[in-house]
């Protein structure tokens, strides 16, 4: 490979490689925290003096990473398209 070359292609593999490693950290661990209550699942009031339940997480502290949210909507679609 000429120089030239290699910095051509050098981006596109390394977004895929960051693609696919993204990807895995979906399929291994589907939940991250909630970035509105920093997962703890309670989350101050607007006084700041009580603290409630996060709407975001309903209280679990947890989230659906939005690379799992797109790998439960293609095998959704593809068990459709299979009926």
């Amino acid at each position: 490979m000429t120089p030239r070359t290699l910095l051509a292609t050098a981006p596109c593999l390394i977004l895929a490689l960051l693609t696919l490693g993204y990807l895995a950290v979906c399929i291994a661990a589907p939940f991250g925290r909630c970035r509105t209550c920093t997962g703890t699942g309670r989350k101050r009031s607007p006084l700041g003096r009580i603290r409630r339940e996060c709407r975001r997480c309903a209280g679990t502290g947890l989230r659906l990473r939005v690379g799992r949210h797109a790998i439960n909507h293609i095998k959704d679609e593809y068990q459709a398209a299979k009926r």
